[in-house]
């Protein structure tokens, strides 16, 4: 019964990771956090 959790488990992380990478990748996400990394970049110097 655990391999069969631990199973279902792994492949519930793995799709997780998939959809994170997805939209982490896509360019609106990009673009959003160029802008806020350029914006902390300009008031911290």
């Amino acid at each position: 019964m655990s391999t069969a959790e631990y199973a279902v488990g792994t492949i519930a992380a793995c799709a997780f990771a998939a959809l994170l990478f997805k939209v982490v990748s896509s360019p609106e996400v990009q673009e959003m956090l160029s802008s806020l990394i350029d914006r902390a970049l300009k008031t911290g110097g």
